[in-house]
Parts: C-alpha cells; sequence; structure tokens
C-alpha cells in the first residue's frame, strides 16, 4: 500500500479509501482493513463511517435533489450517457482494482462484468427518456399518469461483483430523478471509490451521487434507518433484508430487496446432455459465489450415470489459480470468514452421513481456495440442500418425470432462479411456468435482458428490478386528472 496525495495504489492504479460526500472525498478518523483474497495482504485501510459521514452523506442527497428532479429524463441522460463513456474508457482500471480487491477471475471483468455498467447506464437513461405516459378519458376527465422522482435513495450492494451490482441499483434511480448513497460492502469497496471518480469526471452536480464506506452493522444500519431517505435498495443475506426491511418499515420507506438463491438446474433426459453437463460443472465459477447460479443438480433417473460421467469431466478441466492469469478458471474465496462459512456447510453434511461425490476439502493451491464440491444429500431436506452455501457446492438428486422435478425444484425457501435443459419446447413452457422463480434459463444461463423484470420469490427477495419497473420503484406515482372542456 503506497500513499499518493490521500490516495493508494491497488494494482498499481490510484484509488481513494474515503467517502464521497456532496462532491468531496471526506476522510474519517477511523478505518478498516480490506483484505485482498489472492494475497492475502491489506491492500487498503478504508474509512470507516459512522452515523455522523452518513448523515452527512444523506444531507448531501437530500440538498442536491430539487435540481436534479428538475432537470428531468431529457436533462438527466447526458450525464449518465457521459458516465457510460468514461467506464468503457477505465474498463483496465476498474477490472484490475475489483480483481485485487475480490478475487473474480481478471478476463472475466474485463471481457463482460465492467462494461456492463456502461450498459446499465446507458440503458436506463434512454429507457427513462422514451417513457411515454399513460393517458385516457374516464368520467368527463381527461387522465395522465405521471411519475415523481421519489427522493433520496439508499443502495447497499454485496461484495460480489460490486462495481456491477452498484450501476445495476444507481442506473435507474439516477434516471428516474433520485439523488443516492451507495454503501458497498466492507469486504470489496474499493471499485466503488473508483466509480466515484467518474461520477465526478462526467460532472454530476454534487450531492447527487454519493459513496459512504463502512461496516455494516454500523454504516449500513445508520443509512437504512435515515428519516430523509425515500427508498432503499439491498442485496445480500435474508437475514440482514429482514433488519433492514424493519428499519425502512419504520419511516414508511419503500425498499426492495434481493437476498439470494438456491437455484434448481433440472436436466431431463432429452436434453443435450454434453451443454447440460458442462453449464453444471460451470456453477463452480466465481468460486460458486454467485447468487443465480444453478446449485441444486436435478437429473432425470434414465440419464444420471451418463449426466455424471460428463460433468466430472467438465469439473475436472477447472484450474484453480491466480484469478490474474488467463488460464485460471477457478477463483479463490473472499475472505476466510466466508472459507469458514463454506467448510461448515460441508463438515455438517458430511457427520450428517450426505455421500461426498467430490471435493470436500480446501484446496492446496491456496488459503481462501475449496475444492468444487458435489455431494448426494440423503434427504431433500437436509441443510445442504435447504441452504444457500454460496460457494464451490452443489448437490445432485435424480427424479423419475416431470412432476417430481418441479417439487423438487420449488421445495426451498428460495425462488431466485432456475435453469431448465430439455429438447421439447412443450416441456421447456411447461416446466418453466410451474417452477417459482424470479427468472428461469432453459438451455442457457446469466443471458440478461436489462429491460426485462429482475427478483426473487419466496426468502429471495421483494420487489422486481430491471427496465421500467425499476424507474417505477424510484418513483412516485401520480395520476393527474383535468376535468374536460376546463381548460383551453
Amino acid at each position: 500500500m503506497t500513499a499518493i496525495a490521500g490516495r493508494i495504489r491497488v494494482a498499481g492504479i490510484e484509488v481513494s479509501p474515503d467517502h464521497f460526500i456532496g462532491g468531496e472525498r471526506v476522510a474519517s478518523d477511523r478505518r478498516f482493513e480490506d483484505i485482498s483474497p489472492i494475497t492475502g495482504e491489506v491492500i487498503a485501510e478504508v474509512s470507516r463511517a459512522g452515523e455522523a459521514e452518513v448523515d452527512a452523506a444523506v444531507r448531501a442527497a437530500r440538498d442536491a435533489f430539487p435540481a436534479w428532479a428538475d432537470l428531468g429524463p431529457a436533462g438527466r441522460a447526458p450525464y449518465l450517457h457521459r458516465l457510460a463513456g468514461l467506464i468503457d474508457a477505465n474498463v483496465e482500471r476498474l477490472a484490475a482494482v475489483e480483481c485485487m480487491d475480490m478475487a473474480m477471475l481478471l478476463r472475466s471483468l474485463r471481457a463482460r462484468v465492467i462494461s456492463r455498467g456502461a450498459r446499465n447506464y446507458r440503458s436506463y437513461a434512454d429507457l427513462a427518456t422514451a417513457y411515454e405516459e399513460r393517458d385516457w378519458r374516464s368520467q368527463g376527465t381527461w387522465n395522465r399518469v405521471q411519475r415523481m422522482p421519489a427522493g433520496s435513495a439508499a443502495v447497499i450492494t454485496p461484495w460480489n461483483a460490486p462495481f456491477m451490482l452498484s450501476t445495476w441499483k444507481t442506473a435507474p434511480a439516477l434516471a428516474a430523478g433520485c439523488t443516492v448513497v451507495l454503501k458497498p460492502a466492507e469486504w470489496s469497496p474499493l471499485s466503488c471509490s473508483l466509480l466515484a471518480d467518474l461520477v465526478a469526471g462526467a460532472g454530476f452536480p454534487p450531492g447527487v451521487f454519493n459513496v459512504v464506506q463502512g461496516v455494516g452493522e454500523e454504516a449500513g444500519a445508520a443509512l437504512v434507518a435515515h428519516p430523509l431517505l425515500r427508498r432503499v435498495s439491498f442485496t445480500g443475506s435474508p437475514e440482514t433484508g429482514r433488519r433492514i426491511g424493519v428499519s425502512a418499515a419504520k419511516n414508511l420507506v419503500p425498499f426492495t430487496a434481493e437476498l439470494g438463491g438456491k437455484g434448481p438446474l433440472i436436466v431431463f433426459e432429452d436434453a443435450d446432455l454434453d451443454a447440460a453437463a458442462r453449464k453444471a460443472a460451470g456453477q463452480y465459477d466465481d468460486a460458486g459465489q454467485v447468487c443465480l447460479a444453478g446449485t441444486r443438480l436435478l437429473v432425470q433417473e434414465s440419464v444420471a450415470d451418463d449426466f455424471l460421467e460428463r460433468f466430472h469431466r467438465f469439473a475436472d478441466e477447472h484450474v484453480p489459480g491466480d484469478p490474474r492469469e488467463d488460464s485460471t478458471t477457478l477463483s479463490p474465496l473472499i475472505h476466510p470468514d466466508h472459507l469458514e462459512r463454506v467448510e461448515g456447510f460441508v463438515e455438517r453434511a458430511r457427520a450428517e452421513g450426505h455421500r461426498i461425490v467430490r471435493g470436500g476439502r480446501c484446496s492446496p493451491v491456496g488459503s481462501l481456495f475449496y475444492e468444487p464440491t458435489l455431494i448426494k444429500p440423503n434427504s431433500n431436506d437436509a441443510e445442504i440442500v435447504q441452504k444457500e452455501v454460496f460457494g464451490p457446492v452443489l448437490t445432485f438428486q435424480t427424479f423419475a418425470g416431470e412432476d417430481e422435478a418441479v417439487a423438487l425444484a420449488n421445495s426451498t425457501e428460495y425462488g431466485l432462479s432456475g435453469i431448465v435443459y430439455t429438447g421439447s419446447l412443450g416441456r421447456a413452457d411447461r416446466v418453466g411456468r410451474r417452477v417459482r422463480a424470479g427468472v428461469v434459463w432453459v438451455n442457457t444461463f446469466l443471458v440478461r435482458d436489462l429491460t426485462a423484470p429482475f427478483g426473487g420469490t419466496g426468502i429471495s427477495g421483494i420487489g422486481r428490478e430491471g427496465g421500467d419497473y425499476a424507474l417505477d420503484f424510484y418513483s412516485d406515482l401520480k395520476a393527474l386528472q383535468i376535468l374536460e372542456g376546463s381548460t383551453g
């Protein structure tokens, strides 16, 4: 860690470890350590916000809101487009820092993840500008539905893919006319700090976009409880989501949350087994730290052995190692505490007598690596089936027919995503309709249309993001009614 005029160097890139409030960098007396999963070294001592810094950020957002809202969608769009252009111009810098900070594969960050942030800002700028107010006549009145920017929004993002997920939430908020206070996760805060630099470079008015760094129990709790906020958006665990929901409810603040998943990957006997097995082995990508992953492999009995043989062949192709190397396909887990959590799930499964088919231990490659693991549970009620592990751990179960497949798919409290492999269009439609999840992919995975709704059912979350669904969330809808003939 090298200090440069209040900044540090991470992967050779200058980054501020401080907050961004009212268009200025603000330091805190207290700090927390940011440790790279790749090296195990402290790469930054980051300003640790308390109630005072959070209050300053929220008030800055509140003060900036009227002028930002008054610009209208067309007036705000140029700012978002400039920001998108700066993201495109800084992909290498953003990718290098995020790789060091949370250990996602560098080639993935370069090729698709960081650039998705630019797509988010462009897409929402254009969607907001293209919005057509609904007009109709009824009971002698002319009626119109109008969007009013809601106010200041708190955005709290997780430690996996922090840059992309921060843009995914802040883009619709800003496009809708809200001002933002972003709190990234303390395990991977630095790419969001770079995002604040790009916001400043794009010429956003001070206070429209603010970043507070800190620990969830302190800064996060103070933020969601602040009475001046009008929206809260969160991605994380159901346990934290419940606490945030209580705080938001006390202030009658609308709240949206994406809270993880335990997605089924269903393989029917008429599927392309090579494609299905390859995709199943691909669920180990990013060390399984993907909320949308299909972590429960449900395979039709008649092809189970054939599928497993192919699955093992593809899983054997994974190469654990330094995520900065192009040859690496399997990265380390984010933090020792998270490794301990993943280990705990597997050790409890082992103690309960579930069969460890492959893996099931820490990898000798490095201190935060865990072997790609597959477990055959002896009960569908087992913890390893029912709870999100968020690591490179999959379960394997079989079914006889469609009804049993759907019953197994819908047997957890989660409902974020599902994946179905079949060669039948009719089955794709039938099963796709019956699987309870916010998104179901058939013969593919992680293809996202930014205008489609995104969110979960059950304990996977409340509300929807994406397209006009997100713009509506960050707006207050108003019905304007004018008596016909009363105006010129």
